[in-house]
């Protein structure tokens, strides 16, 4: 691996994280999906935010649905991630998650007639990775688009992490942001930039 290089690096995890995931038990998921719902929705930034960000997860992401139907339950505004070329990323407000459609990568997300939440609005923001280190800095998917929405916007940041793909340290470029916490099915653990 090129350590010189963290791209390059990343890269090289990006797979090694892909096979991680898809080799972890269907029980496993099941059970971590649970303890992280558990812990999401009995955190105090879950419970006091009333503007919402929430990714939507597919394939083996831990699961965000009941996140976000417990935030529809509580009269929260949910917003999710709506894409654009070139790494640009804005917060789109849906009423229900039959609003989402297929979307950039067949990610369902809001239609383009849906209303934007200024980020600046936004108290808690739930961000996606294949892997966190204990810094709370993540192995994202590549394409840049939440270190570039994330970027001086005050909203608390929780990211989800399966306990078994926790590493010590990722490689780090100056423009990755750390998340402020990081909420596994076993522990909440807040990080320096909370």
């Amino acid at each position: 691996m090129d350590i010189a290089n963290p791209g390059s690096r990343k890269t090289e995890l990006r797979l090694q994280a892909n096979k991680l995931i898809s080799d972890l038990p269907d029980d496993y998921i099941k059970a971590s999906d649970t303890g992280l719902l558990d812990h999401v929705l009995s955190h105090e930034e879950f419970q006091n935010a009333r503007n919402i960000m929430i990714y939507y997860s597919v394939k083996r992401e831990p699961c965000t649905l009941g996140i976000a139907e417990t935030a529809y339950l509580e009269d929260k505004t949910v917003a999710f991630p709506y894409c654009f070329r070139g790494g640009i990323m804005q917060a789109r407000i849906v009423s229900s998650l039959d609003q989402l459609r297929p979307a950039v990568l067949g990610i369902p997300a809001p239609p383009d007639t849906a209303p934007v939440l200024n980020p600046e609005e936004l108290d808690l923001i739930i961000v996606p990775a294949l892997l966190y280190d204990t810094a709370g800095y993540r192995l994202g998917y590549g394409g840049g688009y939440f270190d570039r929405f994330l970027c001086g916007i005050p909203a608390f940041t929780i990211g989800l992490a399966r306990t078994r793909l926790m590493v010590e340290m990722l490689p780090r470029e100056k423009h990755d942001i750390a998340v402020k916490c990081i909420v596994t099915e076993d522990i909440v653990l807040h990080t320096a930039k909370a």
